[in-house]
C-alpha cells in the first residue's frame, strides 16, 4: 500500500523503497544540465498486481514466462517506461496517472516487451549502457527500505554513476523502435486487443521532438518518434479487426482505481478532494477521498469513507489493506491488526500484504504476536526475497524470539541488498557462528559471506 510520509516530494508509504536515483537531466524534462532529482522505486501490491493483469497476456503472446519478467514502478511524473538490468521493465506512475484508459498503458508496455523478446538490451554493447543497466538492477535489489534504517548508506550504494545511467535507459535506434513497435501490435492482436492506446500515448508526445532535448519528456529520447513509426501504426488500426474492441471491464475498473490510488497517494490532498469531490459517489471517488482524508490528518473522514467501501466490497483485500493502514499510521497498530490479516487471508499470495502484517504484529509490542510475525515474513521474504524491508522485519522479530544466529542472516540478506557488502560479510559470519554447521542457514550465510567479498572487491575496482 502506498503510504504517508514526504519523499522529496512523493509521498511515500512504508512499503516504498526510496531507491535514490540521483539522475541528471537527460532523463528528466525541464531540468538544468546540472540538476539532480530525486526519484524513488514505489511497492504497491495492488497497483503491482494491476499491472501484472495488463501484461500477463501480452508476456505469453510474446513466449515469455510471466515470472522472469518484472514490472517496477518508479515514482515520477514524467510520462516514461523502459527496460534495463535484463527482463525488468520500469514505468513511471507518471504514465499510470496520464493514461486515461488501460489500453494506453497496455499498448506501451506491449511495446516495452518487444524490445524484451528482441534481445535489444542484450545486444547493446555500449559499455556506457551496460554500466547503466548494471546500476539500474542495483538499485532495484538494492532499493532502500527507509523504515528498515540505514537508509543514507543503501542510498550511497546505489546512485553511483547516475550521468551513465542518464545516457543508459535504452537510447534505441529508430529501427529498433521500429522493431519494438512491430512486435507490440502482433501481441496485441494475438491478443485481441486495440492498438489504438499505443497511437494515443505517442499522439501525446508527438509535439516533443521539436523541444530542445532539456524540455523534452524522457521517453522521446529513449523511444525517438518518427511519421514513419505513426503511420505503421495507423495503418495497423485501420486494417485490424481488433481496432474498435473495448477494453476488458475488469480492466477499466481496475484502472481507474489504480489512478485514484496513485492521485490520492501522490497529489496534494486538496487537488485529490477537487478532482473526486464529494458528491462523486463512485468506487474510485470514494477511494481517492479516503486516502487523501488520511494524508490530511482527518482520521475520521478516512474511516468513514474507507468503512463504507469495505461495507460495499468485503472481499476486497486492499480496502481492508488501505484501512488498516490509516489504523496504523494513526497510531492504532493494534487496531490495524484485524485488517491487515484479512487482507492477508484473501490475497494469499502476495508477500508485500504478508511483510506488511508482519510489520504491524512487531509494532503491537506484544510478544504473543511475535511468532506469527515471523511466520508471515519467512513467507514474505520467499516469495520476495529482494525486499530488504521485509529481511530488516524479520531480523527483528527473529531477534525478539531468541533465534539470534536466524536474525543475524536475515539482517545478512538486507545488508547485501542494500549494497553495505562490508556489513553483510560481518552479519553473515556471525550467523555461521550461531548456527549448526552444515545447516541450511550455515549454508546460506555462507554462501552471502562470499557473495559480499566478491561484490565489494568489485566495488573496489570499479567494476
Amino acid at each position: 500500500m502506498l503510504g504517508v510520509g514526504p519523499v522529496n516530494p512523493v509521498w511515500r508509504k512504508a512499503r516504498v523503497f526510496v531507491g535514490v536515483l540521483a539522475l541528471l537531466s537527460g532523463m528528466l524534462p525541464h531540468q538544468p544540465a546540472t540538476a539532480q532529482r530525486t526519484v524513488s522505486l514505489i511497492r504497491d501490491a495492488e497497483i503491482e498486481d494491476t499491472i501484472r493483469a495488463y501484461a500477463a497476456p501480452v508476456f505469453a503472446a510474446a513466449g515469455l514466462e510471466s515470472a522472469s519478467v518484472s514490472v517496477h514502478l518508479i515514482g515520477d511524473p514524467a510520462l516514461n517506461a523502459f527496460v534495463a538490468g535484463g527482463q525488468r521493465i520500469f514505468v513511471h506512475t507518471g504514465l499510470l496517472m496520464s493514461g486515461e484508459t488501460p489500453a494506453q498503458v497496455i499498448g506501451v508496455l506491449a511495446h516495452e516487451t518487444g524490445h524484451i523478446a528482441a534481445g535489444h538490451l542484450a545486444r547493446a554493447h555500449d559499455a556506457m549502457r551496460g554500466a547503466a543497466a548494471a546500476m539500474i538492477a542495483a538499485m532495484v535489489l538494492g532499493a532502500v527500505a527507509v523504515a528498515a534504517g540505514a537508509g543514507d548508506a543503501g542510498v550511497a550504494a546505489v546512485i553511483g554513476g547516475s550521468s551513465m545511467a542518464e545516457r543508459g535507459f535504452l537510447a534505441f535506434s529508430r529501427t529498433q523502435e521500429a522493431s519494438a513497435d512491430q512486435a507490440a501490435l502482433s501481441y496485441l492482436e494475438r491478443t485481441q486487443q486495440s492498438a489504438r492506446g499505443l497511437v494515443e500515448v505517442l499522439q501525446k508526445l508527438g509535439d516533443q521532438e521539436a523541444l530542445q532535448s532539456s524540455r523534452q519528456d524522457p521517453y522521446i529520447r529513449s523511444h525517438p518518434l518518427s511519421r514513419d513509426r505513426m503511420n505503421f501504426i495507423e495503418g495497423h488500426i485501420a486494417r485490424s479487426p481488433y481496432s474498435d474492441a473495448p477494453p476488458r471491464p475488469e480492466f477499466v475498473e481496475r484502472h481507474a482505481r489504480m489512478r485514484a490510488k496513485l492521485f490520492g497517494f501522490l497529489d496534494p490532498p486538496a487537488r485529490t478532494l477537487r478532482r473526486y469531490p464529494e458528491g462523486d459517489v463512485s468506487l474510485p471517488a470514494r477511494y481517492a477521498r479516503a486516502i487523501a482524508h488520511h494524508r490530511a490528518g482527518r482520521t475520521a473522514e478516512a474511516l468513514a469513507e474507507i468503512d463504507a467501501l469495505v461495507a460495499a466490497h468485503p472481499g476486497d483485500p486492499y480496502f481492508h489493506e488501505l484501512r488498516g493502514q490509516i489504523r496504523m499510521e494513526s497510531g492504532d497498530p493494534k487496531g490495524a491488526v484485524p485488517d491487515y490479516r484479512e487482507a492477508r487471508r484473501l490475497a494469499p499470495k502476495s508477500a508485500l500484504l504478508a511483510s506488511d502484517l508482519g510489520k504491524v504484529l512487531i509494532a503491537t509490542e506484544d510478544d504473543a504476536n511475535i511468532k506469527a510475525a515471523v511466520e508471515h515474513l519467512v513467507f514474505a521474504t520467499r516469495g520476495d526475497p529482494t525486499d530488504p524491508q521485509a529481511w530488516y522485519h524479520l531480523s527483528v522479530a527473529q531477534g525478539r524470539t531468541g533465534e539470534i544466529g536466524l536474525a543475524n542472516l536475515a539482517s545478512a540478506e538486507r545488508a547485501l541488498l542494500q549494497g553495505q557488502y562490508v556489513q553483510a560479510r560481518e552479519m553473515a559470519r556471525r550467523a555461521m557462528g550461531r548456527l549448526s554447521e552444515g545447516s541450511p542457514g550455515w549454508l546460506r550465510a555462507q554462501d552471502l559471506e562470499g557473495e559480499a567479498i566478491r561484490l565489494r572487491q568489485n566495488q573496489q575496482q570499479g567494476r
